[in-house]
């Protein structure tokens, strides 16, 4: 955690001086407006620890204020610098081309205080389609076909949620459009691969309520994802409880003639109370002839596995929710998110994530909610 802290505050601070560097070159700045951006810009880099802190110790009504406030000009911020990147690394281009040719390829040049009142016009504009986006949750359907699905059985639908965050900023509203989205699908089985929860679980009754109230015929399963651990394991595995869930901890169920098996996070070994357990060994005691899901909420693939499931459901990445953020999560997980990917022996399917982390926004990341339904083949 320590780390992550300290690459956080790193790579934030860093940022917000891209980000001021360019106002004090689009504006002649005096002391007191410099001190009052400085200020109000390092009260945003650490608001998200002070979010931490007030829900703590309670102080719901002052954390969410201050979450939505700080989160927004989060996704606002990296918005206006991806854009600001992109010019600059072009116009370094051309000055580079102009130094080769030794002569001007641009007649006209553009002053910094324009360029930094259209690339924020620009970063608003994408802002508000993010919000857009990410409130378009889409239903997105698989199917695969196995020997090991009976023709008795016909078929089995299973619906995937992933990273739904809640807490905060995603509560009953955004949780309601997806619990619709699942009951137009009438799945057999629900699954949550990891982050049903965000941060800390205050006064999330409601949402418990709703998530309980949903009962697909063959249950709902779920596994631990690295926010369960951030939250507190005792109150996630209580919440997850209550909703409804069957909460599988490095163990195998058999539903409707089909193994599902879950797995912990990696984040136990690190803030949990032991280790995860061999996923190998794990899967070898499942009984045999049955398909078998793995549910995985981060994507990776286990060489020793391969093999012994047919399907690996994970999510994680969000698809890097806001581009170009996606490049950085391809970097650690290659994987294509929002498709079905053909395995050695198997199947991977990476959910995109059905809430947001952070930023309420999604841009070219769109939410889902995953129908995959089994079918019976010779």
């Amino acid at each position: 955690m320590t780390s992550f802290l300290l690459v956080y505050l790193s790579v934030y601070s860093l940022a917000h001086y891209y980000l001021f560097r360019k106002i004090r070159a689009a504006f002649l700045l005096g002391r007191k407006a410099r001190t009052g951006i400085v200020l109000f810009m390092a009260v945003m880099i650490i608001a998200p620890i002070v979010i931490r802190l007030a829900e703590r110790d309670g102080m719901e009504a002052g954390a969410r204020f201050l979450a939505y406030a700080s989160f927004s000009w989060m996704g606002l911020l990296f918005l206006f610098d991806t854009l600001a990147a992109a010019v600059d690394m072009v116009r370094f281009l051309i000055l580079a081309a102009e130094k080769i040719q030794k002569q001007k390829i641009t007649p006209a040049r553009v002053s910094p205080r324009q360029l930094l009142a259209v690339q924020a016009m620009l970063a608003v504009a994408l802002y508000g389609y993010g919000l857009f986006e990410a409130a378009d949750i889409r239903l997105e359907h698989i199917e695969i076909a196995s020997p090991k699905i009976t023709e008795r059985t016909g078929r089995i639908r299973i619906a995937q949620i992933s990273d739904m965050h809640l807490g905060l900023i995603v509560r009953e509203g955004r949780l309601k459009r997806v619990i619709a989205r699942i009951e137009e699908a009438k799945p057999d089985i629900l699954v949550s691969t990891g982050d049903l929860v965000d941060g800390q679980l205050n006064h999330l009754t409601k949402e418990a309520g709703l998530l309980a109230a949903l009962q697909p015929p063959l249950g709902k399963i779920a596994i631990t994802g690295n926010h369960e651990f951030y939250a507190g394991l005792p109150a996630a595995l209580d919440f997850t409880k209550k909703s409804g869930f069957t909460m599988l901890r490095d163990q195998g169920v058999v539903v409707g003639g089909i193994n599902v098996v879950g797995v912990d996070d990696p984040a136990v070994r690190s803030l949990g109370t032991g280790d995860a357990k061999s996923e190998h060994d794990l899967l070898l005691a499942q009984p045999k002839g049955n398909f078998t899901a793995l549910l995985k909420h981060r994507p990776d693939i286990d060489p020793d596995s391969l093999g012994l499931f047919d399907l690996q459901l994970s999510g994680h990445t969000h698809k890097g929710q806001i581009v170009p953020f996606n490049l950085l999560t391809w970097f650690f997980y290659p994987q294509q998110a929002g498709q079905l990917t053909r395995l050695n022996s198997g199947f991977l399917y990476l959910s995109r994530g059905t809430g947001t982390w952070g930023p309420p926004i999604r841009v070219l990341a769109p939410p889902e909610v995953t129908i995959i339904d089994l079918v019976h083949t010779n």
